[in-house]
């Protein structure tokens, strides 16, 4: 190997005191989504909900306002943060004063008093030793 070839592959020395732009979108820690989602089916709810459930729940442990919103009306509070259901889902925020909030997303098609509950989370908190 000639000398030349060991030079092309030679890292290239830069001044030190280029600056390098890095593209960061601020993101907001109590931000329950980070882009629009509009869900369509009981299979996309199961995937991207509980993400999105979990964020609301740690949320509402710090941020009273928030708390608020959401146990008076959980659906239209999900859709002002982004975050859009199919027609036949619908959530409950159950226990909103206790230690353990729960909030479940039930699926009920038109015409039917029949609901089926498609997943739940639930705020538990654990101590270890």
């Amino acid at each position: 190997m000639d000398m030349k070839n060991k030079q092309q592959n030679l890292p290239v020395k830069t001044k030190s005191n280029d600056v390098i732009k890095v593209n960061q979108e601020k993101v907001n820690s109590i931000d329950i989504t980070q882009k629009l989602h509009h869900l369509k089916n009981r299979a996309e709810v199961r995937k991207f909900l509980p993400d999105i459930l979990g964020r609301v729940l740690a949320r509402i442990w710090i941020d009273s306002n928030f708390k608020e919103q959401f146990e008076q009306d959980p659906q239209k509070t999900l859709e002002f943060n982004g975050v859009y259901l199919p027609e036949d889902m619908h959530i409950e925020f159950q226990k909103p004063n206790s230690d353990r909030p729960r909030i479940v997303v039930y699926e009920q098609r038109p015409k039917s008093k029949f609901r089926l509950r498609i997943l739940y989370l639930q705020l538990i908190m654990m101590a270890g030793r």
